[in-house]
């Protein structure tokens, strides 16, 4: 089992990335590969999970341990491959999801492409009581964000850097000028926060 991959970040592309170590490349499937960017050519580490069956061998890199692990939870969950438990972890926070299937929040659940009803009873069945450890703290989030000042340029590089992303992922300049004014008024404090918010309203657009 490969745990992680650490080494050069060599190649960015649509749905993965490229790590170079010891002379080897390493094709690492992300879900939003593009979060790497600031990143490229320089040294990074990835959490990875090592996905095998008979016929093939696949690599899924995650920047955090939670997303890794949120990750291999989704894969028991009958119904959904590695290709929706992606999908899923790139449009969602592990604290959100864990909050939406513990409150048995179906609707919340069928947003995510390629799940429907059936599906998020399922996950509901599968996974609740597995999840707490992930609830997110309100008052440790509050904390997190007061100790953070965002000065207005630092929040347009931010912003900017976050539509660059949804654009990378095949999103209109239509699309994402009404996310941009969103986004402007956000109070999210980091990258990952500003695209996260972004898909879930080009989802209800």
């Amino acid at each position: 089992m490969i745990a992680y991959v650490k080494g050069i970040l060599t190649t960015i592309e649509d749905d993965s990335i490229m790590i170079e170590t010891s002379g080897i490349g390493y094709e690492v499937l992300c879900a939003n590969p593009f979060h790497f960017q600031q990143h490229l050519n320089k040294e990074v580490k990835i959490h990875t999970y090592h996905y095998i069956r008979e016929d093939n061998q696949l690599l899924f890199g995650f920047r955090k341990k939670e997303d890794k692990q949120l990750f291999a939870q989704l894969l028991n969950v009958s119904g959904i491959g590695p290709k929706g438990a992606l999908a899923i972890l790139g449009t969602v926070s592990v604290p959100e999801f864990a909050a939406a299937v513990e409150q048995e929040d179906e609707k919340y659940l069928t947003r995510f492409p390629g799940v429907g009803k059936k599906t998020a009873r399922q996950m509901i069945l599968d996974l609740k009581g597995k999840l707490i450890v992930w609830l997110p703290d309100e008052d440790h989030e509050q904390t997190l964000f007061n100790q953070e000042e965002v000065t207005s340029s630092e929040k347009r590089a931010r912003v900017n850097e976050a539509l660059e992303a949804l654009k990378a992922l095949g999103y209109t300049e239509k699309e994402l000028k009404f996310v941009h004014v969103e986004l402007n008024n956000s109070k999210a404090v980091n990258v990952d926060d500003y695209v996260r918010q972004g898909l879930q309203l080009l989802m209800k657009a």
